[in-house]
């Protein structure tokens, strides 16, 4: 079976990746599971959240977005990103140009969430024809004091902090600019272009963990919205009901996926996040996050049937919530 760009399949997870993990430790509270983007290892007291990402469907800001979506995983706990270890791996015939270009992009975001990167690698990589940046965060907490992307129940309300795809608008608008500059006007296209600056939901996520009645939360990256709804719903082995008219999908991303022909719903969407709550607690997160100007919305909800994962559309048909089996980034990048 050849394996489709990004994330392997599920399947593959759960009958290769998760049978071969080394030896058994009493420390590690949550070791890999579907659907969860970190693990927790008790420190006595303490609990630590460790979570790693690579960067590789991007060029432009790889250093910025490399810091960003690690601390975002680990955010998504409910907890401070504190600690940032990185790999770089370089194109054959990289200069200490670039090498400077992706460490002060780190530096400086890894700065403004108060990150301190505390060690990593890096190397030029034989016949790598693109930068790659792998990313290792990690936080602390009083021990037991986090929530896990497979905390939702059902009944439980599904609130969407900003827009989809947040992350994949920025990249295309960048990587592909010369040929959206046909498609989309300067105004629009420098707009796409700023999404980078969206990419951060450690505030999202803290202030709505602080706001109390939250059970899960999930940055959807790779598979868009769908793709991370989909990853709540198998780690808690629940369905879902999804409302399209409550997904807000910005003008620029909305042109840019016509333009490419894919879907926003599937488009990689860090910036994004994902959180499930009691019913009588969503009023106050959103009326939190607004504080914050963090706009935010319901958009469905958490169901008892593990087999029902729904989308409403906006005409009122209701069909099965995409389950992406690549990320449409893929699909747009691979346009000739």
């Amino acid at each position: 079976m050849k394996l489709p760009p990004g994330k392997i399949p599920i399947d593959i997870l759960k009958e290769v990746v998760f049978k071969n993990l080394g030896a058994e430790r009493k420390e590690v509270t949550l070791g890999p599971k579907a659907g969860v983007d970190g693990a927790v290892i008790d420190l006595g007291g303490k609990s630590l959240i460790v979570s790693m990402d690579p960067i590789t469907g991007a060029v432009e800001r790889i250093g910025y977005l490399a810091v960003n979506v690690n601390a975002n995983d680990v955010a998504t706990f409910g907890v401070e990103p504190a600690f940032l270890f990185s790999c770089l791996m370089l194109p054959e015939g990289a200069d200490k140009k670039m090498v400077e270009i992706i460490s002060t992009q780190m530096s400086q975001a890894a700065e403004n969430l108060g990150i301190a990167i505390v060690g990593g690698h890096c190397e030029s990589t034989p016949k790598l024809t693109h930068p790659i940046v792998v990313g290792c965060a990690m936080g602390m907490t009083e021990k037991g004091k986090y929530v896990t992307a497979a905390g939702a129940k059902p009944k439980d309300k599904l609130i969407l902090t900003k827009t989809a795809g947040i992350e994949g608008t920025a990249i295309l608008a960048c990587d592909r600019e010369v040929e959206l500059k046909k498609t989309l006007t300067p105004t629009m296209l420098w707009n796409a272009k700023d999404f980078y600056s969206h990419i951060s939901v450690v505030k999202d996520a803290l202030t709505a963990c602080r706001s109390g009645g939250v059970h899960a939360m999930h940055d959807p990256t790779e598979g868009g919205i769908a793709g991370g709804i989909h990853e709540m719903a198998d780690a808690a082995n629940l369905g879902a009901k999804v409302f399209e008219e409550q997904i807000m999908v910005q003008p620029e991303t909305a042109k840019i996926c016509k333009h490419f022909k894919i879907d926003p719903f599937q488009l990689i969407s860090s910036g994004a996040l994902l959180i499930t709550a009691e019913p009588t607690a969503t009023n106050k997160i959103l009326e939190n996050l607004k504080q914050q100007n963090l706009q935010a919305a319901v958009i469905g909800e958490f169901l008892e049937d593990a087999t029902q994962r729904l989308l409403v559309q906006k005409n009122g048909k209701v069909e099965a919530l995409p389950r992406p089996k690549s990320d449409h980034l893929w699909k747009a990048l691979s346009r000739q």
